[in-house]
């Protein structure tokens, strides 16, 4: 049986921990890389051989990066499972947390049923590195055709303190409001004022829930290795008018129940007695995986308040190309 050492399972990390949330796909990444160095990584790092723990380490660092993205959005996530709460606990949906919640909870439902049904037979069909290669290039043109066709976001108007009761009020938990206000003052009580969402989340509470459930099975794209699961979620979330940090904003706290979920349900076939001589480059290459996965989060949020897809569009076609003229070589 092969084994991973400590370099590989570095070099592994830090190049999942970045390309699960750049929009460039961190399954292409992982298949790609070790076929283009080759030897012993190409034995070690192997997705299809049924002795290789590679599989394993991998699903150790998808619940690395998936913590990272809690920890990163984690006053966010607190907001929105106490407004999942409250909304259980009354049976109603008030508030754009509540909504925003019940929105994303759905949305994984798509692509969490493809993931159960779909995936082993993928990764063992297409998980090597042509069809690999393939799918890097196909993910490039997707990127890059959806800014070239992307529906403009609607600007979102912001106003000050409104009076409960009033249609301001109202619309800021009407899901289908274009108007968004950042308080509500009840004028019995002038000094008082309710807290709510943050501007970006009754943005994305605005979504229908067709919307979101369609931007979330996309998701399920991103079974094909070199599909990115962030890249085709922003995609959606573009074609639905979004702007472009809102729809990578969607696509993170999107990404993060799938990605955890999935891990968690795998992750205990790490400590299968045949896997103990990779705990420990397991263990140090999550560490690496969710350090760059925290670095990446960091660095997209504020890239796409300004940026768009094309840079990686590109970046996706031409390592894509790249690799399938070497490998075809």
């Amino acid at each position: 049986m092969s084994s991973i050492n400590y370099l590989e399972a570095i070099v592994v990390g830090a190049l999942q921990g970045v390309s699960e949330l750049f929009p460039v796909s961190s399954l292409g990444h992982s298949v790609l890389f070790p076929a283009l160095v080759g030897g012993r990584w190409a034995s070690d790092l192997s997705m299809t051989g049924t002795d290789s723990p590679y599989l394993a380490v991998l699903v150790a660092m998808h619940v690395a990066t998936a913590l990272a993205l809690v920890v990163f959005f984690w006053s966010d996530w607190v907001r929105l499972i106490g407004a999942l709460v409250g909304s259980v606990r009354r049976r109603r949906v008030r508030t754009p947390d509540e909504r925003l919640v019940w929105l994303l909870l759905l949305a994984t439902i798509p692509v969490g049923l493809a993931g159960l049904v779909l995936e082993r037979a993928l990764r063992t069909t297409l998980g090597r590195p042509v069809p690999a290669a393939i799918f890097l290039a196909l993910n490039g043109v997707v990127l890059y055709a959806a800014e070239r066709m992307r529906r403009p976001a609607a600007p979102a108007v912001q106003a000050g303190p409104v009076p409960a009761g009033s249609q301001a009020a109202a619309d800021l938990v009407d899901p289908a409001a274009t108007t968004q206000v950042m308080d509500v003052v009840d004028p019995a009580a002038p000094t008082q004022v309710i807290d709510l969402a943050d501007p970006a989340d009754r943005r994305l509470a605005a979504l229908s829930v067709r919307e979101a459930v369609l931007i979330g099975a996309t998701q399920i794209l991103a079974l094909l290795p070199g599909i990115s699961r962030s890249g085709i979620t922003i995609v959606g979330g573009l074609a639905r008018g979004l702007r472009h940090d809102d729809a990578a904003r969607f696509a993170f706290l999107l990404s993060t129940p799938v990605i955890l979920a999935a891990g968690v349900l795998k992750v205990p076939g790490l400590f299968a007695p045949e896997y103990h001589a990779v705990l420990g480059p397991a263990l140090v290459g999550s560490l690496v995986a969710g350090l760059c996965a925290y670095a990446a989060v960091r660095f997209l949020t504020s890239y796409f308040e300004t940026r768009t897809l094309t840079p990686f569009a590109v970046y996706c076609v031409v390592v894509g190309l790249g690799s399938l003229v070497y490998l075809a070589g």
